[in-house]
Order: C-alpha cells, then structure tokens, then sequence
C-alpha cells in the first residue's frame, strides 16, 4: 500500500467518525430535561415532593398535560422544579413522566389529551394539595369529623377544603352532593368535569356497565364522594384494602358506571 492510498484511508476513517459522534449528538433522548430553567411538560401525572426522595411528603399531583420549570438536576433521578402555581419541589426525572419542551411545542410523540381541565385554580390546586397530605391515610367508615386519624369518603373530602380554604362543607356525602347541586351546574358525564370538580357516585352493583343499566341514576342515593383530579383521575378514600387515601382511575373501571354527577364547591 502506497502512501497516498494511506492518506486517503485515514480520510475515510476520521470522516467515518466524526459522522458517528455527530449523529451521537443529534439523538440525545428529548425527554431529558438538558439544562437548568428548561422546560418539561408532564406526560404522565407525576408527585411533586418536598426532597428528592420517594418517601418524602407530597406537596400535590402534578397533573398530566402541566408544564413545569427544571431549576436544577438533583441526583440521578431527580429535578428540582417550580410548577405552574409557583410551587417549589422535587418530581421523578424518568422519561416515564415528563418530556422536553422548547418554546411552545414539546418535542416527541408523547399525548397531552385528556379528558377534563387539568389546570384548575388556586383555590382548587389548594383543596387539592391539602387532599394529597393525607395520602395513605387509613379508611373508617363513619369516621369522626373532629379526627383526621381517619376518613370515610365524605369526611376526606370536608377536610380538604376546611385545610386549604377554611370552608366547611356538609358532614355527609349525600348533603355535599346537594350543596353542589344549590351552587352552581352539575354534570352526568364525568368526562365534561373540571379539575377540583366534587364527584358523586351511587352503590356497588357490580364491576361491568351491564350491572348498572337499568338504574335510574337521576333518583339513586349517593353513597360516595371524592375530588376529580383532571385526566380520569379521583382522588378519595373508600376502603383500608384500596389503601384508605388513594387516586383511582375511572374510565373503564366501576367508578365510571356508578357515577351520578359532579360539580364545583367553590
């Protein structure tokens, strides 16, 4: 081999390379959150805790479709974030949860659709923060109203707002349901509700639609509460064996079938 067959080998060889980091550099994963004060948008509800651990206390659920500002990478599994209500925490920096978003448009394929308004209001983020302090909190039926050792679903829900906003809602479920009803516009499809919205469910019947059709749900009594979340999330207590304090999905699932309607408190 000639010297001039060399030279035109090593050519080949470094262009060969450079190509390959330049196409390295190219395809670094768009769910990563690259840089401080970038932003991510939340493709899956994720918790905002108070320190970068998965036993620290949970400031809220930062609903899916939210976009939030990365203040700084903390650890290997972490970001320290401000979220849309100006609140300071820690989220899970998998690409599971969130993905990067420059300017207006998140970047990949991930969906932000959903049924309900998951933005809400300061009032209701803070009923709702308030709700998720209690997480895992155990399920009593008829538990006092003066404790917060435990719940039953309408004193969850009573205790949410009176820690957020002060205000008192009925004792029982059946009296909120009413209260919402006298404030405002109720809605029978779930699917039409806002974040904060207050839901109402009748008796257990069964786990399929089937079992449910031929109730008149206009005149069934209620015997559940809890808060929607936004995104066909409930968050509510309504047995120790569910985990007494919990979100619950609900297309699908009974809670969809037993629903009676929903409206704000506020």
């Amino acid at each position: 081999m000639n010297w001039k067959s060399k030279i035109i080998i090593a050519s080949v060889t470094a262009t060969m390379l450079m190509g390959s980091l330049t196409t390295g550099a190219l395809t670094t994963p768009a769910s990563a959150a690259a840089v401080d004060n970038s932003k991510v948008k939340v493709i899956w509800g994720v918790n905002l805790r108070t320190s970068p651990s998965s036993s620290a206390s949970i400031v809220r659920l930062v609903p899916k479709g939210e976009t939030v500002t990365v203040v700084q990478k903390s650890g290997s599994g972490w970001y320290k974030v401000t979220d849309s209500g100006n609140r300071t925490g820690y989220i899970s920096s998998s690409s599971k949860y969130t993905q990067a978003v420059k300017g207006n448009t998140t970047t990949g394929s991930g969906s932000t659709s959903g049924s309900g308004s998951v933005t809400g209001s300061a009032s209701v983020e803070k009923v709702i923060a308030a709700g998720m302090k209690y997480w895992g909190t155990p399920y009593e039926f008829g538990a006092s109203r003066n404790s917060t050792a435990t719940f039953d679903c309408s004193s969850f829900v009573r205790q949410a707002f009176i820690d957020a906003l002060g205000i008192k809602l009925p004792s029982d479920s059946r009296k909120q349901g009413a209260y919402v009803k006298a404030n405002g516009t109720v809605q029978t499809n779930w699917k039409n509700l806002k974040r904060g919205d207050l839901m109402y469910f009748m008796s257990y019947k069964g786990s399929s639609a089937s079992s449910y059709s031929s109730v008149n749900k206009s005149t069934a009594t209620i015997t559940h509460t809890g808060i929607y979340l936004g995104d066909g999330k409930i968050l509510h207590t309504y047995s120790n064996a569910g985990g007494g304090v919990t979100i619950s999905d609900i297309s699908g699932k009974h809670w969809e079938y037993r629903f009676l309607f929903g409206g704000s408190a506020l």
